[in-house]
């Protein structure tokens, strides 16, 4: 592709898995969050809870200070604090609930367009159950965010065997799940990574083209699944390049052709794609958000 990316996406990273100590909404939040606001390749970034009022207001300066576009991703409210949102335990998915809605609420407060969570773990002979009560949680968040402004609740699709395992999911579940939110609430949509789908199991196509029309947000990265003993194996992010990994700049190049394809990158309003990775061991998070910077200038020359 010789235009620039720049004019089909907005090109964003998630601040709490390149910085991976703030992702229970502590530590150096600001001075990371600083780090990629200078740093103009970044159009958007992605932040999750901070729990200090006071940080959360600077975090905010900070990014409007540098122009940028911010989204919210709740997934770490439920992730480091085994909360989950389609439990069939009333009290437990009511913890969840609150819990996304005090997100919501920072979500706001932060000028975010979008607010991402993802579905829990389920059992196999509880799955319909689980599904139920997953809908029933989603219109609850929708209704809420509505309630307060034009804030878009995004669900991003998991693994459902492997790491995460996820209720959603496999790609013709999220699609039903999809319709069924979208019958009362327009405000919702669907989040694809490409760093799942090998933890899927499904190709580009199987995983995307049932859900184009849903497909509002989407991220870029790494795993490991060949091997369980391998390093950084499961969900974990690991840079492009990682030994055994998926994806690198061949796989990120078709990635970035079918989201053209299908529309959802385009001219009129270009969406926030964002890069989900992580520093694995002791490597330097600066050094992994340069080698994703690298990886997607060599992938779009592909496209």
């Amino acid at each position: 592709m010789n235009e620039s990316i720049k004019k089909y996406m907005k090109v964003g990273i998630i601040h709490f898995m390149a910085f991976p100590s703030t992702m229970k909404g502590e530590g150096p939040i600001e001075d990371t969050v600083r780090v990629i606001a200078k740093d103009d390749y970044f159009d958007a970034i992605e932040v999750t809870w901070i729990k200090d009022p006071e940080a959360r207001k600077n975090v905010k300066k900070i990014i409007e200070t540098a122009h940028m576009a911010v989204a919210y991703g709740a997934q770490p409210r439920l992730l480091t604090t085994g909360m989950n949102i389609n439990s069939l335990d009333d009290e437990e998915r009511a913890r969840a609930i609150r819990s996304m809605k005090e997100g919501i609420d920072e979500a706001y407060e932060l000028g975010a367009k979008g607010f991402a969570f993802l579905s829990g773990k389920y059992r196999e002979d509880k799955k319909e159950e689980a599904f139920e009560a997953l809908v029933a949680s989603t219109e609850e968040l929708c209704e809420y965010a509505r309630s307060k402004g034009d804030l878009r609740v995004i669900h991003e699709v998991f693994d459902y065997a492997i790491d995460k395992k996820s209720l959603i999911g496999p790609a013709l579940l999220a699609k039903r799940y999809a319709e069924a939110i979208r019958k009362k609430f327009d405000n919702f949509g669907l989040m694809v990574d490409l760093s799942h789908l090998p933890l899927i199991g499904e190709t580009l196509e199987e995983a995307i083209l049932p859900i184009k029309e849903y497909l509002v947000h989407a991220h870029m990265g790494n795993c490991v699944v060949k091997d369980k003993d391998m390093p950084a194996y499961g969900d974990a992010h690991p840079r492009f390049g990682f030994p055994g990994g998926e994806n690198d700049v061949d796989e990120l190049a078709a990635y970035l052709k079918i989201l053209l394809d299908i529309g959802f990158l385009n001219t009129v309003n270009p969406p926030i794609l964002s890069f989900e990775v992580k520093p694995y061991g002791d490597e330097e998070p600066e050094l992994v958000i340069a080698n994703a910077k690298r990886t997607l200038n060599a992938a779009w020359a592909k496209v």
